[in-house]
């Protein structure tokens, strides 16, 4: 027996594709949506089909952004001699939040994952190979502490050497299987403070 009718049915499956939305989250928000004023619910629909439209990589870390470069890359008083490895934009804006670093960031979209077909070509190391040929001084590997995390961090690791540049890699207090999103700033501080020289 249909519990709904066709369109309430309809909204609360496609909002349940969304990652992290159960069922119960997807009918508590097609609820909240039908209860919307209609500007509101349009003002909402028409927000997303722009950020879908007009958001892209940032040509110099691969951060999402709506212009060329995202607002990091475009300050001139960061320090472009350092660059920070992230995973995704979720962990460059977790470092953000510390308001303590002042280099830049490389986002390699993914982590090397053999398991799941994810190879090196995969995610954005040819990008940063490209940025590293510039005059950098450091970079920070703060992939996740995971398996993934860990290949990857080895992985570049292996490459950039050869460079000479000096390679770091964010220090113990993060815990193994966390990702950084989920980490509160002082203990993203203190790991990025003792980051330790691979």
């Amino acid at each position: 027996m249909e519990v709904y009718s066709s369109e309430i049915a309809k909204l609360i499956e496609e909002l349940g594709r969304l990652p992290g939305i159960g069922s119960k989250s997807a009918q508590r928000l097609a609820f909240h949506i039908i209860n919307m004023k209609e500007e509101d619910v349009r003002r909402l629909s028409e927000t997303m089909v722009h950020a879908k439209q007009n958001v892209r990589y940032c040509k110099e870390c691969y951060t999402l952004t709506d212009q060329e470069l995202c607002p990091i890359c475009a300050n001139e008083r960061r320090n472009h001699k350092v660059i920070m490895v992230v995973e995704n934009p979720r962990d460059l804006a977790a470092y953000e939040k510390t308001g303590k670093y002042e280099g830049v960031y490389h986002v390699l979209h993914g982590a090397i994952s053999p398991m799941l077909g994810i190879g090196p070509n995969d995610i954005k190391l040819k990008e940063l190979m490209h940025r590293l040929q510039g005059d950098i001084e450091e970079l920070i590997l703060a992939t996740n502490s995971s398996l993934e995390g860990e290949t990857t961090a080895m992985y570049i690791s292996k490459l950039v050497k050869p460079t000479g540049i000096r390679i770091t890699q964010i220090a113990s207090g993060v815990p193994v299987g966390g990702d950084l999103e989920y980490i509160d700033e002082v203990t993203l501080l203190r790991a990025l403070e003792g980051r330790v020289e691979l």
